[in-house]
């Protein structure tokens, strides 16, 4: 059953919490949800090469709040904070709304499963042997403080007729239980021979509410 159901949404209300927080009726909630899905396309396109992970949105009556989460916050801040004030103009002229947007650096980028996907899928488009590039993705994120890292790979691998899956797992991936800060992602290959799946699940350790002081 942990294999067919997203870590993430499975422990949302637990230890996780939602990516986009806002609240809407029954008119404006779909327009809110597509303007949200094409306001993360737009920012992971424009920053394509900053390593960006999570973006969280906070929506309230007078602005909306932008909350990039990135491995490489140099490149979308730039030189005296230039970047970031273009983006933040982008983003106005196309949503026709009041941006604010903060940078946040990712302390481990290592341990993101987010990254581990993409570093895997660049050097499957660049012909490299997926079962290299796999092996060495996990051995990074093991010596990165990683507890546990599996990866399916699905697809025309190595350009054969036949498609099929491979997993590759180190150390432990505890699915089920509820408060293991699991992350999880999935990201594509693009190849000549067809689109390569990648799904990362990378477990961080558990994590347990403090207890509140009296």
């Amino acid at each position: 059953m942990g294999q067919k159901v997203n870590p993430k949404g499975l422990r949302i209300g637990i230890i996780n919490t939602w990516d986009s927080k806002w609240f809407a009726g029954r008119k404006k909630y779909a327009k809110y949800f597509h303007a949200d899905l094409a306001l993360k396309k737009l920012v992971r396109d424009k920053l394509k090469n900053a390593g960006v992970i999570k973006i969280e949105i906070e929506r309230s009556a007078k602005k909306v709040v932008v909350n990039i989460h990135a491995a490489k916050p140099g490149l979308i801040i730039g030189r005296q904070g230039v970047a970031i004030e273009d983006l933040r103009d982008l983003l106005s002229r196309k949503f026709g709304e009041n941006f604010e947007v903060n940078i946040l650096e990712i302390a481990n980028p290592d341990m993101s499963a987010e990254l581990i996907g993409e570093l895997v899928a660049s050097q499957i488009e660049r012909r490299i042997a997926y079962r290299r590039a796999v092996k060495m993705a996990l051995q990074k994120a093991i010596e990165a403080g990683a507890q546990g890292v599996k990866i399916q790979i699905a697809g025309r691998l190595n350009g054969v007729e036949i498609a099929r899956r491979e997993f590759f797992k180190d150390g432990n991936i505890p699915l089920h239980t509820l408060r293991a800060d699991v992350d999880y992602a999935k990201v594509n290959a693009n190849t000549t021979y067809g689109v390569i799946g990648i799904k990362v699940w990378v477990y961080k350790g558990l994590i347990f509410k403090k207890k509140s002081e009296k």
